[in-house]
């Protein structure tokens, strides 16, 4: 059977898609998802491993039938977000206040898709383990799947990761030789001072002034600190203050990210964000509590494993365009933590117009399940043949 050969057909990829998307669960808590993802696979043979990843994950196994040889992994994420749907389609979310706004649903199909293929006709040698983990959406199910033991439960010389791109046309794909995603931090501050009536501002300390200053301040330590040839974004996402028309408040909340490639520089900026922070409040007599999680590493790709997806990808059909030399994006995965421990490789794959990543009016493109399939086929293919 030819590794192209459409199994399951894309009637089926689509049911299994659109019956994941009426269905959306946000992080850790894709119980169905995850026992829909374990039926289909023993639906066809395979024996998943289950409860993993803090209790939703599935790692299914598929052994090739020319005997022992390497051994890779294929990862699809499988959480949703805590967004209302817009869209007025007959399977939109049944979940208010759930959306599959970023395409895991596509993502889970795929690889779905693949594994079913690959227990059909496991004309390879050695090994692949299909990753089918929970909570990527800012809570790292990665991480605590690597925590877990990943990796020395299911050792791989490699693995690889792929996630659905709008802009980018159906038939083309994106791969970097090096970074991909950038790293992603999160704060909260706190800036405490005295109350008072707005009438008197002189009987307080105006934390809301105080607030706004720092909020322009802190845009220099990218404008004008960073190097114009690295990367950086600090975005000031949440500004909490007062109730009252005539009450200067005794406090402000600040909520933000900050993100970056470069591991020097990410350090840099947290060291100099707390600084400016520091500086702010002792000239304007506040309080600080300053909560600064780094969430996400940057997702970096192995340039050997980028230059054999890319060539794989090359013999598909299906893609009419490699694009090697688009910008990586500031947007974070959590796939960076599985690179971080092994090499491996992250791509694009055209998604066509569709509304963006994250958007209510998001819908992953199932002219594309094939495509993936296809693809993560032809990598277990040609990266386990004898």
């Amino acid at each position: 059977m030819n590794q192209l050969t459409p199994y399951p057909d894309p009637t089926t990829l689509t049911e299994w898609r659109r019956d994941f998307h009426r269905h959306p669960e946000i992080a850790f808590e894709e119980v169905r998802t995850s026992e829909r993802i374990v039926a289909i696979l023993r639906e066809h043979d395979l024996e998943p491993v289950t409860g993993l990843g803090g209790g939703t994950g599935v790692v299914v196994t598929i052994n090739g039938n020319r005997g022992t040889g390497r051994s890779i992994g294929l990862r699809a994420d499988i959480d949703a977000l805590p967004i209302e749907e817009l869209n007025d389609i007959d399977y939109r979310s049944t979940i208010p206040g759930r959306m599959h706004a970023c395409g895991h649903d596509g993502h889970t199909t795929m690889l779905l898709g693949a594994a079913c293929a690959l227990a059909k006709n496991p004309d390879f040698a050695g090994q692949v383990h299909c990753i089918f983990q929970p909570a990527e959406e800012s809570e790292g199910g990665a991480r605590v799947m690597v925590e877990e033991g990943l990796f020395e439960r299911f050792p791989m010389e490699a693995v690889y990761g792929l996630h659905n791109w709008p802009g980018l046309a159906v038939g083309e794909a994106a791969v970097h030789d090096g970074p991909v995603m950038a790293a992603f931090d999160v704060f909260t501050l706190k800036l405490t001072g005295r109350g008072c009536h707005a009438a008197m501002p002189h009987l307080g300390t105006d934390v809301v002034l105080a607030a706004c200053q720092l909020v322009n301040q802190l845009q220099g330590l990218i404008s004008r600190e960073t190097p114009p040839h690295q990367s950086a974004v600090l975005s000031i996402t949440q500004f909490h203050a007062g109730d009252a028309y005539n009450v200067i408040p005794e406090s402000v909340e600040l909520r933000g990210t900050v993100r970056c490639f470069d591991a020097t520089l990410k350090a840099r900026l947290e060291k100099r964000f707390g600084d400016a922070i520091d500086a702010t409040a002792q000239f304007h007599g506040l309080k600080v509590e300053l909560d600064y999680q780094a969430r996400y590493p940057a997702t970096i790709n192995t340039p050997e494993h980028a230059a054999r997806c890319a060539d794989i990808l090359a013999t598909l059909p299906g893609i009419g365009k490699i694009h090697r030399d688009m910008a990586p994006s500031m947007g974070s995965e959590d796939f960076a933590f599985m690179l971080e421990r092994c090499p491996g490789a992250y791509i694009w794959l055209g998604n066509g117009d569709s509304a963006a990543l994250h958007n209510p009016a998001y819908d992953f493109n199932d002219a594309i399940s094939p495509l993936g399939v296809a693809y993560w086929q032809a990598l277990v293919r040609q990266l386990l043949s004898d």
